[in-house]
Order: C-alpha cells, then structure tokens, then sequence
C-alpha cells in the first residue's frame, strides 16, 4: 500500500508528501470539514478559510459569527461552531497535542478525527478508518456482517495491518484506494494493489461488501420562512446557538426544526403574501418551506438586523435560506 500511495497519491490541498512536513492546522482543518462532506465540496472551501486564516492562532481571534458566514453551505453546523471552540483553546495551549488521547478532549474531535490527525500531522501509529476504509477493509477481509454491527470487526482488521511507521501515509492510501479504485459503485480489482490478497475479489463479489443495512424512509416536514423587506433591505435573525443551523444568519420562520410541524407564530401581525416553496433535504427528514412576504411596513420585534438585498450572497445565508431569497429575489 505504501509504494502504491507513493506512487499515486491524490494532489490534495491539505496534503504534503514526500519530506514535507504536515501542518496540523491544515490536518485538522481538512477533517473536520471532511466529516460526511465529499472532497470535491471542501476544497473551495478550505481555500478560503486557509486564506483568510492561515494559522490556528488567526482562527482563533475571529468572529464566530464571520466563521459560520464563511461556512454556509457546507453544512453540519455544529462544525463550524465547534471549529471556533477548539481553535481557541489549541491556541491558548500553544499548539495541538500529538496523542489521539489528548485530542479527543478538543471540542469536536470524535475518534476517528483524532487518530486521523494523531496519524497524518504528527506520525503516531493510529487505527484511522472513515468511509474508504471501511469499504477497503470489509472487502479486503470479506467481513459480510451488516453495517453497523461490522465496525469491530473493520476496525479490528484495520488495526492489524496498520503498520508501525508512516501509518498516517498508510490510512492516506487507504482512503485514496476507497476513493478511486475500491469504490462504493464499482470495484477496479485489476488496478488494486491488493487484488492478490482480497478475500472479496475472490468471493467473486466484492460490491456486494460492505452490507449495508436497510434505510429507513426519511419523514417529511413542512414549515415557513418569512420574509420582510424595507428600504432595500430584508431583515435576518441570528438562529438560537444550540439546534439546527445553530448560531447562523437566517430568515426568521415558524420554528419548524423544533416544533416539526410548522404551525408556529409569524413575527408581524398582518399580511402576508405567498413567496413560493423551497425543498431541502437534511440528514434525518426532507423539509417543504413556503416563503411568506409580508406585504405591510411593520418593523419586527426583537434581534435582528437589516441586511441589504444588493449584499445578500455575503450574509452567510445557510443552504436553505440561500434558496428561499433567491426564489423571492428572482419573483421580484
């Protein structure tokens, strides 16, 4: 694995091979925007984020509120404000911690983010096993058990052939193997460096590895945003700091993550005009908003402020605010 890595290695953003060394800053930053999010929609992404704050010390003197604006869209909001959290006390340590021990104690740093890190910034020997892997390892060893009960045994098999040295170099293999040849729709076994070895290659059925248990049907929600404009501007909400979308700008609406049913109070007594619907797709549900349009000159009551509509792409607007101005922007 390690000669076919150094050999086909994937020029990625975060990564350095050869005798570079690995920022740990970029590491960590890399994996936590990687967490359930593909390669191709973090590298933008971490382009601006290193750009505007190239070190863990410079992350950690920003605005939370700047974070999350440059976050949107990514998703799993929880990062970003965990992100602000963990670069203020790595910062005040000094620096990271080199053990997966340690670095679990920062805030968002699961098991497999701290073996990552541990392994790739800083050269420990640590099990990393995220999605790729785990798709390598279930074929390699044929572990047919479905998922999720699986993931001892992966995770026991992962341990066994990680080695000693460059085991941050051998997880990186790994994942680039799962990423490009060992895929979840398609096994390239003639290109495999393992092929001579895979126990799913020889079952003559490696796609059919690892089993997956039965998705459940994700439930419907429905909800409203509202929509009130004045003087060129639209007025935006900070969302509460714990829930869905924590902490992010927002178009004020009926409290449908929390209620799920959509039936909560507008912010004005008055009219409101239809603005369309907007569809979206979260982890656990699918969710219909309508957009409501106040069709009055009230001014809201309570937090908030007024965002100009020439400016809306810079409010930081989540994916799904985003869709719900643009439908209105675009009705006119």
């Amino acid at each position: 694995m390690l000669d076919w890595y150094d050999g086909h290695a994937r020029a990625l953003p975060w990564r350095v091979t050869g005798a570079e060394t690995p920022d740990p800053y970029r590491v960590w930053l890399s994996e936590v925007m990687l967490q359930q999010t593909t390669t191709a929609a973090v590298a933008p992404y971490f382009a601006k984020f290193t750009e505007r704050w190239p070190d863990v010390a410079a992350l950690a003197a920003a605005a939370e509120e700047e974070v999350m604006a440059e976050w949107a869209g990514l998703g799993y909001y929880s990062r970003a404000r965990n992100l602000v959290k963990c670069a203020a006390e790595v910062a005040a340590m000094g620096g990271f911690p080199e053990t997966e021990e340690e670095l679990r104690k920062l805030p968002g740093l699961g098991a497999y983010t701290a073996a990552a890190i541990a392994a790739i910034a800083f050269g420990r020997r640590a099990v990393v096993v995220d999605a790729n892997v785990e798709r390598v390892v279930a074929r390699l060893f044929a572990i047919d058990e479905p998922l999720p009960g699986a993931r001892k045994a992966i995770r026991d098999k992962a341990d066994a052939i990680t080695p000693d040295e460059r085991a941050g170099d051998f997880a990186q293999a790994m994942m680039d193997l799962g990423a490009t040849i060992c895929t979840s729709r398609d096994a390239r076994c003639l290109l495999c460096p393992l092929q001579s070895i895979c126990e799913g290659r020889a079952s003559g059925d490696p796609l059919r590895l690892p089993v997956k248990a039965k998705k459940k049907p994700k439930p419907s929600r429905t909800g409203t945003a509202f929509w009130i404009e004045r003087d060129d501007a639209v007025w935006l909400v900070k969302r509460p700091g714990k829930g869905m979308l924590g902490g992010m700008r927002a178009l004020p609406d009926d409290d449908w993550s929390a209620r799920g049913d959509g039936h909560g109070e507008p912010p004005l007594k008055g009219m409101w005009e239809a603005g369309g619907v907007v569809r979206h797709t979260f982890t656990h549900f699918h969710l219909e908003l309508g957009v409501a349009v106040y069709a009055g000159n009230a001014v809201p009551v309570g937090e908030g402020e007024w965002w100009p509509l020439d400016r809306i792409a810079d409010a930081g607007l989540p994916t799904l605010f985003a869709k719900a101005a643009e439908r209105v922007l675009a009705a006119g």
